[in-house]
């Protein structure tokens, strides 16, 4: 019991400090900024072979959500940690059972300019059998400078995509769409 009584006073203590913490922590002087996906480049479809049918379809990848959370306060830069969803697809014409797709994520100030650009990217394995891979991301290591302690991140845009040719990205502006399950009945 002895043993028992120092524990909790240190357990205690930590609460203590991480509440002090956590309560005194000086508020953003705004809202995070706008963390989404660029419409032209959320979904990528590899055509392999003639033609543009479901036969022809090897890989393909969507992003499905995308989320971030940030602080900042002082003049310090916006911190932001960010969640991607994505979800990958083996159609019939894939070869393998890896592939590695490319995305990007994209700082821009709100609807104009890009501040920085980067690219990741992310290898997805299909076990025997399977046509469909859903993964989630994490980025924690975003940081937006800002150019005085009252920049609120309502002036930036976190922009997530996939980094595509001028084909795919052509592809996608058309409206037209494969997806692994398509046409297929429920089980």
């Amino acid at each position: 019991m002895r043993l028992f009584v120092p524990l909790i006073a240190i357990v205690l203590a930590g609460c203590n400090t991480l509440d002090r913490v956590v309560n005194e922590a000086p508020d953003n002087p705004g809202p995070c900024p706008s963390a989404l996906t660029l419409y032209d480049a959320h979904r990528v479809v590899e055509i392999n072979g003639d033609g543009l049918t479901v036969d022809s379809v090897g890989f393909t990848g969507e992003i499905n959500g995308v989320r971030s959370l940030c602080r900042y306060f002082d003049l310090e830069p916006i911190r932001a940690n960010l969640e991607i969803d994505f979800g990958f697809g083996r159609g019939p014409a894939a070869q393998g059972s890896e592939h590695t797709f490319t995305y990007f994520i994209a700082v821009t100030r709100r609807d104009s300019v890009v501040i920085h650009r980067e690219n990741f990217p992310i290898t997805v394995r299909f076990e025997p059998g399977q046509d469909r891979v859903f993964l989630t991301e994490t980025i924690n290591r975003i940081s937006i400078p800002r150019a005085t302690e009252t920049t609120s991140g309502t002036n930036f845009e976190i922009i997530v995509g996939f980094d595509l040719t001028p084909e795919q990205l052509a592809w996608n502006r058309t409206g037209q769409r494969f997806r692994v399950d398509a046409g297929r009945g429920q089980d």
